[in-house]
């Protein structure tokens, strides 16, 4: 039996107090942000490239110019590229509550289409985006009318002083693996990581690459312990899953990039900004080599961002999943019931029915 749409009356009276929560909670953030001397702004989600990581996967149409010619675009992932353009430009605090497009994406945690808080900050260190994400979660809590976050059973006290841990750390923990054993600054090794994993029990194959593992190690081990009556901070991810991060400067094998936890639940990514163009552009290629290996595509790389990245000054910036935090807040059990009018599930082939 089908569920009830969430447009029945019914239904959206049970979904209308999390719906009315999440209004609360993105109207106390938008303040906060405001009394910190940061800027709103709104970029466009069509753009010439959706973002050039390997397991991203973009919406694609084409845009028609006035010559008839039908030209690739993509619905952005991310607000990224855009808002670094606006970095180069002059900004210094910007930050947007943009709606974002992943593809391959669906389940309790994930909507093909969801809103992303995206801000950075100009000249400050990354270490100031894990202040902001502690504000973020009281303020969420707050706006609710809640004194904690919940998802599944497990709680998380948002008014707790973060636990804030390396990446590294928490594989040594959790999975019993040396995770920086198999790095060498960027390049890393694979069948050391598999002996590991082999030792401690943790079934591979022996064509895993080492970013496969590092990723299966991570969701099967290291994230249900995380945000565990207190918020996590995943501090100091290796610097071959740095992603436009910069290098850390007191050790080659981890990157100025942390992600946020509470009750086990990814809710924010954050960056020291890598701002060297030609960087940038080697590991855009090697994401997009890994892409069309797993998945036989690739996406254009934008190059109007990396020429903006060569004026873009020093800069933090982190992107937190907004329906998420709303999600935690409400103790919702699943993304699609705190927003407005979720995504349709499209219909069976062969379906007329109207």
């Amino acid at each position: 039996m089908s569920q009830t749409p969430w447009w029945s009356p019914e239904r959206h009276a049970d979904r209308r107090p999390a719906l009315l929560a999440r209004n609360r909670i993105q109207n106390a953030i938008r303040g906060w942000l405001a009394q910190q001397d940061f800027l709103e702004v709104d970029p466009v989600a069509l753009q010439i490239s959706p973002g050039n990581e390997a397991h991203l996967h973009g919406f694609e149409t084409h845009a028609i110019g006035n010559d008839g010619i039908a030209h690739p675009m993509y619905l952005h992932t991310s607000p990224e590229f855009a808002m670094k353009k606006l970095l180069a430009a002059g900004e210094q605090r910007i930050f947007a509550f943009a709606h974002v497009w992943r593809n391959r994406e669906r389940g309790a945690l994930h909507s093909p289409e969801f809103t992303m808080l995206e801000w950075y900050r100009v000249g400050e260190d990354y270490t100031v985006l894990m202040q902001d994400c502690a504000a973020m979660l009281r303020l969420a809590a707050q706006a609710a009318g809640s004194t904690v976050l919940r998802f599944r059973g497990i709680e998380c006290d948002p008014f707790a002083e973060p636990e804030r841990m390396s990446v590294a750390e928490a594989f040594s923990r959790y999975a019993g693996l040396d995770l920086l054993a198999t790095c060498d600054g960027a390049e890393t090794d694979a069948e050391a990581l598999r002996a590991q994993c082999r030792a401690v029990g943790i079934k591979v194959r022996e064509d895993d690459t080492w970013s496969f593992l590092l990723s299966k190690v991570l969701v099967e081990k290291v994230e249900p312990h995380l945000g565990h009556g207190r918020p996590t901070v995943l501090d100091r991810y290796p610097a071959a899953e740095a992603a436009l991060a910069r290098p850390a400067p007191d050790d080659a094998r981890v990157a100025e990039r942390f992600e946020l936890y509470a009750c086990g639940v990814e809710l924010a990514n954050g960056f020291g900004e890598l701002t060297n163009p030609a960087e940038q552009r080697r590991r855009f290629a090697l994401e997009m080599d890994e892409k069309q290996a797993i998945y036989g595509e690739r996406y254009p790389i934008d190059e109007d961002f990396l020429a903006a990245l060569a004026l873009m000054p020093p800069a933090s910036g982190i992107a937190l999943g907004f329906d998420r935090l709303a999600m935690l807040a409400t103790s919702a059990p699943k993304i699609d019931d705190v927003i407005w009018t979720p995504v349709a599930e499209p219909q069976p082939k062969g379906d007329s029915s109207r």
